[in-house]
């Protein structure tokens, strides 16, 4: 296979270079994912996914021409190849479009359907931007799984994140003059996924257990615009948002009363770790020699010999673990300690650790609009926070490099001695000779 002269046929002949440096060929394609285009460095969303469906479409078997149909009608129908079902920890997420039975009703359907297919656009590209997986529209509602096909370790905070994404992607659209508003529900838990149902374009992989109805039922009991969770998803996302605590409700199907949240927005809890595990950590074990080697890094870097560690490895074998270890030793010693955070969200924001430390140390709020972000950014400055400093209220002039304050008292009274006229500091007041300060 030409892997070049198929990507033309996508009009992305740009990569074409960059798959031969890979060597990338016909085999090594039809079994590329979305995470094997992150890494190869395509950073387009929009560029994956023309190449995910186009991926998809070389596993599928060529369809009959014509000829070959008329001569097979009495031939058996080719049957998709058996796909084993398994158990996975799976979130699932409900989506809904408010007051859709109404509208229904109220607008012509082609207006009817040019709303939903926006609608339907926002939720898709909200929830692709999280590598979720959109399992089927339903008329106004939308089924999405995180933890599959693809797991992440992180897929209960991706479909949260995903939810308060598709509130802030739909509110802002207005179609035919109609203002729009979902609700989402969320949950996690155990489920069989992976059975075929239904037949031809209707066939599927269905989704069995008690999460999808427990979704389901959250989404229904959601205000418009607001993302409800489970206690499931509540206990796996920690402190990375804030919630607000619904209680226990009563849900159709269920005989117990379940506890739900409100997810109003990302936490300002900076560290993940900290999010996720909180004050109260686990006793370290077996990283003795770890921990004496950062401790003996830190006493060189303070006779004057400066290092830098990288502590690297898998996720969860506790390297944030072993950082909050060293930073127990040193609680009682005089240091600055400057945190920045990477996030796998902001793969495409140019220098987002700094930006988003900048924004942390200003004090920004999360609704703040950008005046009062810049005021409060020009107020941060040291610039902005030095006192103005005249000749009377400090030893030292803002605008002169620093002397020490005998030499600077000194200099006063031989001005005075010699009857010369001082000025004050930012002020064009003059002192008259043999003045008393």
């Amino acid at each position: 296979m030409d892997v070049a002269a198929w990507l033309r046929g996508l009009g992305l002949e740009q990569y074409a270079q960059l798959f031969r440096d890979n060597d990338i060929d016909g085999e090594i394609l039809c079994g590329m994912t979305a995470e094997d285009l992150k890494e190869l460095g395509i950073s387009s969303f929009g560029h994956r996914r023309k190449l995910l469906n186009a991926i998809t479409a070389l596993r599928e078997p060529p369809t009959p021409d014509l000829a070959q149909s008329a001569t097979s009608v009495t031939a058996a129908p080719t049957s998709l190849p058996p796909t084993d079902a398994e158990r996975r920890q799976l979130t699932v997420m409900f989506c809904d479009l408010v007051g859709s039975t109404e509208l229904s009703s109220r607008l012509d359907p082609e207006d009817y359907r040019e709303v939903i297919a926006a609608y339907h656009r926002a939720v898709a590209n909200a929830v692709g931007s999280f590598d979720g997986f959109v399992a089927k529209y339903m008329g106004d509602g939308v089924l999405v799984y995180f933890g599959y096909p693809h797991a992440h370790e992180d897929d209960a905070e991706r479909a949260v994140r995903a939810g308060l994404g598709v509130i802030d992607a739909v509110g802002p659209l207005e179609v035919k003059s109609v203002k729009l508003q979902a609700r989402i529900g969320i949950a996690t838990g155990l489920v069989v996924v992976g059975d075929l149902i239904g037949e031809g374009s209707a066939r599927e992989e269905s989704v069995v257990g008690e999460t999808p109805n427990l979704a389901a039922r959250l989404q229904a009991l959601a205000e418009p615009d607001a993302v409800v969770i489970a206690a499931g998803t509540r206990r796996l996302v920690g402190d990375l948002f804030e919630c607000r605590d619904l209680g226990t409700v009563r849900v159709k199907g269920i005989a117990e009363p379940v506890p739900a949240w409100q997810v109003l927005r990302p936490s300002a809890v900076a560290s993940r770790f900290e999010a996720l595990h909180g004050s109260a950590l686990t006793p370290l074990v077996g990283r003795d020699e770890e921990i004496d080697l950062l401790l003996r890094r830190w006493a060189r870097a303070k006779a004057g010999d400066g290092q830098v560690v990288l502590v690297s490895g898998e996720p969860g074998i506790g390297k944030s673990r072993i950082t909050a270890a060293l930073a127990e030793r040193l609680h009682a010693e005089p240091y600055l300690r400057l945190r920045y955070f990477c996030s796998p969200y902001h793969q495409d924001s140019a220098l987002f650790p700094f930006i988003d430390q900048l924004g942390r140390a200003s004090g920004f709020a999360h609704d703040d609009p950008p005046v009062t972000k810049l005021a409060k950014l020009e107020a941060c400055s040291p610039a902005q926070r030095r006192p103005k400093r005249t000749w009377r209220s400090l030893p030292i002039c803002c605008h002169c490099p620093p002397r020490s304050a005998t030499l600077y008292r000194t200099s006063v009274r031989n001005g005075k001695r010699k009857r010369l006229s001082k000025r004050w500091s930012g002020s064009s007041k003059v002192w008259p000779a043999g003045s008393r300060y």
